[in-house]
């Protein structure tokens, strides 16, 4: 039988001697930017080393290879940030999504500072591949709106038709939009956003989604029909679909090794536990009321879970495979989607029923700051924040 992509990526890491990577410039893959004023820029990854495309079997072409085919998220370590962004002042964007504004944290103050019109029913923020462009997904206002990932300028918002949440190809050759309502999955070209191929599927609420370590398929959750799909990424077809009874998901990630995957089910309450390459269940991890939204530690070992329907956030030790804390929030709340601060010491989180943002410590679970923010704050993005490049969603980075 052949090996599984998974068990082909680890089983090169050990024969290779790697080398530290920042970034790639020699790939196959797309100088990407936007089209969208202002955020006009071209980017190409630094080369510090051999070019590690070739280092590993399989990838979906132009990807850039791990940094360590172990640890998936071995780009993200606190401070690693492309050169580019290391002067640009950290800010923390908040999409209202009960109204059509956006929220602008200074995260030294924890103060908003400036709130913007966006489109109607922002739902998510979500760095482009490239790291320079922040999309606004206005769901309901059909469009997405362009913000200079290093100035924070305010573009011209793009039509695109019910953009949900919006993730990016790891080899960055297209956007890929959540359409939710339309029942689709939809991929476009990354600059202008004009659509590539609109994929069909057969559930309702697709929203969340991650990617196989070598990049050719990524796993999407379906929250209101309760099942997830296998997409084939370079092909942009349909591989296969796997129901999950009387569940909703939400969130999904895979574990630093590439081996495991966690999709949050805010039904269930927990964590269904997923062979990615098999496309089967392997197990199921009860963590608290109406689990959401996932997040990786700087160092890898540590995954933040948050439980939105009783204002708790759970610990998971990826080593054990086991709990090891669960952090109430003083009063209750509504935990959701979020992010990690540059250094990884500061777990930022949209309250989704309560107008605020929650910044909590990543070591002690104490909550630090509250700010009070519009109606309806969802999904929260802190910028900015290491890693090579964006798959998407609130930050991915890799």
């Amino acid at each position: 039988m052949p090996a599984s992509p998974t068990r082909r990526l680890r089983d090169a890491a050990a024969s290779l001697t790697l080398v530290a990577l920042t970034v790639l410039s020699a790939c196959t893959g797309p100088t990407v930017h936007s089209l969208a004023a202002p955020v006009v820029a071209e980017h190409a990854m630094p080369n510090e080393g051999p070019d590690p495309v070739h280092s590993l079997p399989d990838l979906l072409p132009g990807m850039p290879a791990p940094l360590d085919p172990l640890d998936l998220y071995a780009a993200d370590r606190p401070g690693a940030l492309a050169p580019f962004l290391a002067n640009v002042t950290p800010r923390v964007w908040v999409p209202n999504s009960n109204g059509h504004t956006l929220s602008e944290i200074d995260p030294t103050t924890f103060r908003v500072i400036r709130t913007i019109d966006v489109g109607l029913n922002p739902q998510h923020v979500v760095p482009s591949w490239d790291l320079r462009t922040l999309w606004v997904n206005n769901d309901k206002g059909n469009s997405l709106t362009p913000i200079s990932a290093i100035t924070g300028q305010v573009g011209a918002p793009i039509a695109v038709h019910d953009p949900y949440n919006l993730y990016f190809s790891p080899n960055g050759r297209s956007a890929i939009v959540m359409a939710s309502k339309d029942r689709q999955i939809v991929f476009r070209d990354p600059h202008s956003m004009e659509v590539q191929k609109a994929l069909d599927v057969p559930c309702d609420g697709v929203n969340h989604a991650d990617f196989s370590p070598d990049g050719k398929y990524m796993i999407v959750t379906c929250e209101f029909t309760s099942e997830l799909l296998k997409v084939d990424v370079e092909h942009m077809t349909l591989l296969g679909t796997l129901p999950l009874p009387g569940g909703m998901p939400q969130d999904i990630k895979i574990s630093p090794d590439g081996s495991t995957w966690y999709v949050a089910d805010m039904h269930r309450n927990g964590l269904y536990v997923l062979n990615g390459d098999a496309f089967k269940l392997t197990g199921f991890i009860p963590t608290g009321k109406g689990t959401h939204g996932l997040y990786i530690s700087r160092d890898s070992k540590t995954m933040y879970i948050t439980n939105r329907d009783e204002g708790s956030i759970s610990t998971f030790d990826f080593a054990t495979g086991e709990l090891t804390n669960k952090w109430r929030l003083p009063g209750g709340g509504s935990p959701d989607m979020g992010g990690l601060s540059v250094d990884g010491k500061e777990l930022w989180l949209a309250g989704r029923y309560n107008r605020v943002v929650y910044v909590v410590d990543t070591q002690t679970g104490k909550l630090l700051h509250k700010i009070p923010v519009g109606s309806g704050p969802h999904g929260l993005c802190v910028w900015p924040q290491p890693g090579r490049y964006s798959l998407g969603h609130t930050g991915i980075l890799r």
